[in-house]
């Protein structure tokens, strides 16, 4: 199977073979893409040729062309370019040669600076009038430009000559033929045997997709020479740069635990991880289709943004947190471009959990006709067409309070794999909270009545019943730093007003709106009991002997 490189290099011999006389190539990796242009170049019948303001000319091997001494100055390259369209030989001082019948592909590294402002208007139309003739000129001499750049801005004077294409990072199977390139450079085979067994090459693999291959190559290099094996763990970790280099989205490291530090939530859990084995290569091969994700709908404070955490970690992917109200600007048209380069950069990073906290209050103004000039109902737009149409594995988790805020059309199916419900937690969950929150405050103090603290925590939220553990220990400490008690917790409880006491209101109008509409995270009182009810034993009319 080809890889998305390779089909975006046959997409440019076939541009290229239909004259196309400019195109537009948007990548930060030079020397990984140029190996597939030279492929596409010669696929198509052409000569490719290198250019840039340091060395001038040079054919795909990087030997420099002597003759041509003054094509480092970009106007004098295309000068040449031109005279070559017209089976002209430039020598490089302004003087014709003979006739070079030659076709040219000719890659430009450095082209894109030269063509802004007013200090680049006459390269630019120097290259606008060349775009316009090469694609006329005779067969024999055809000539094309690839303008090789990091930046997808076009300059308005081209944008009709020029087709952009954004080369994509390595995929999984450009990602395998990196490793395997760097496996083999060990010299010695018993080390090169062990440097990445079968059990380990997919994790390594799924750890480096979304780098470029350079980087891709010096995490699996940089493993090898510390701990002579690949690491995933490690080559992972490079990922982190990269998110922040984009300033688009937040990293957030995984909670310890998992999903073992959420209390309660049984239903959510076991469908969570229903959903990781979607990932394995055996799912892969099957066909399974990669998981979009969950909304979370609740009230505040009863482990919501808590599952996103924690499901990363479970996951053993990233976490990464989309916050769209930080994207937006005062600059027309750059809020849309900081959504857009969000999404791409989770598409680049694969594997991982993308969190949108609170995400009615960044859609609000879609809904309810906010005076941002439409940036809002760009956002929602943007949001619902990715959510749709991606084909990354990104994991999405939305939360919300407030459903009424939420747009229809981000709620029905194919957005998400599931919609829950999250509310207050039961008895049962209460005490399975209350033994999370002594754990990570690191309490193990075992004369604590679980049912007698769940019974005094009655409708508090989850958050609220993890709060009492500190202010707890903060009243054994001034009493003699002894341990805490069941009365601690019972007295610190019946302190704290609970969220339902002042939105009680709002609470019951949620609860009514997730009925019929939902899945419930949480197992009722009555499912628990029956789960742990034992089963029913035969009595058998044995007469004693």
């Amino acid at each position: 199977m080809a890889t998305k490189s390779q089909e975006v290099a046959a997409d440019i011999a076939a541009l290229l073979r239909a004259r196309n006389a400019l195109l537009w190539v948007v990548t930060r990796e030079e020397a990984r893409v140029e190996r597939y242009l030279f492929e596409a170049a010669i696929a198509a019948q052409y000569v490719p040729l290198t250019w840039d303001c340091g060395q001038g000319v040079a054919d795909m091997n990087g030997k420099v062309d002597t003759k041509l001494s003054e094509s480092k100055d970009i106007n004098n390259a295309l000068s040449i370019i031109n005279n070559r369209a017209l089976g002209n030989k430039d020598d490089g001082n302004g003087k014709l040669a003979v006739a070079d019948k030659k076709r040219h592909t000719w890659i430009m590294r450095d082209a894109a600076p030269w063509l802004k402002g007013i200090v680049g208007i006459q390269t630019c139309r120097q290259l606008r009038n060349l775009a316009r003739s090469l694609a006329v000129s005779p067969r024999d001499t055809a000539q094309n430009i690839i303008i090789l750049t990091p930046s997808g801005d076009v300059p308005e004077e081209l944008a009709g000559h020029a087709t952009v294409i954004e080369w994509p990072l390595p995929d999984r199977d450009e990602i395998a033929g990196i490793l395997d390139v760097a496996v083999r450079s060990i010299q010695e085979e018993k080390v090169r045997e062990a440097a990445c067994p079968a059990d380990t090459k997919e994790a390594a693999i799924d750890a480096a997709v979304g780098l470029s291959g350079e980087e891709a190559a010096s995490c699996y290099a940089k493993s090898l020479v510390s701990i002579r094996k690949i690491d995933p763990v490690l080559v992972g970790k490079e990922k982190k740069r990269v998110v922040a280099r984009e300033r688009v989205l937040e990293w957030y490291d995984p909670i310890p635990g998992g999903l073992d530090a959420i209390g309660g939530l049984e239903n959510l859990k076991t469908w969570l991880l229903a959903r990781k084995s979607a990932y394995s290569p055996e799912a892969r091969a099957y066909g399974l289709p990669t998981p979009k994700g969950c909304m979370l709908v609740g009230v505040s404070g009863c482990g919501k943004s808590l599952t996103a955490k924690a499901v990363a970690t479970a996951y053993g992917v990233p976490l990464l947190r989309l916050d769209m109200g930080a994207l937006k600007s005062k600059f027309v048209g750059e809020s849309e471009a900081n959504i857009r380069k969000a999404f791409r950069v989770i598409e680049a990073i694969g594997r991982c959990v993308v969190w949108l906290d609170e995400v009615e209050k960044a859609l609000q103004g879609a809904t309810s006709g906010s005076a941002d000039g439409g940036v809002s109902t760009d956002a929602l737009g943007s949001v619902l067409t990715w959510m749709q149409e991606r084909q990354g594995e990104a994991f999405v988790v939305c939360t919300a309070n407030e459903i009424r805020g939420l747009p229809p059309e981000l709620l029905r199916k194919g957005r998400f794999d599931e919609i829950f419900w999250v509310d207050l937690p039961t008895e049962t969950e209460r005490v399975a909270v209350l033994k999370a929150a002594l754990r990570a405050n690191k309490r193990t103090e075992t004369e604590i009545d679980y049912t007698e603290v769940a019974v005094a925590c009655r409708e508090f939220t989850g958050a609220e019943i993890a709060a009492i553990v500190p202010d707890a220990m903060f009243k054994a400490f001034a009493d003699g730093a002894r341990p805490i008690t069941t009365q601690d917790l019972v007295e610190v409880a019946g302190e704290l007003y609970p969220l339902v006491k002042t939105a009680g209101t709002r609470i019951e109008e949620l609860r009514s709106w997730s009925q019929g509409k939902t899945r419930r995270a949480s197992k009722t009182e009555a499912e628990v009991a029956l789960e742990q009810e034992p089963a029913p034993v035969r009595a058998l009319d044995i007469e004693a002997a």
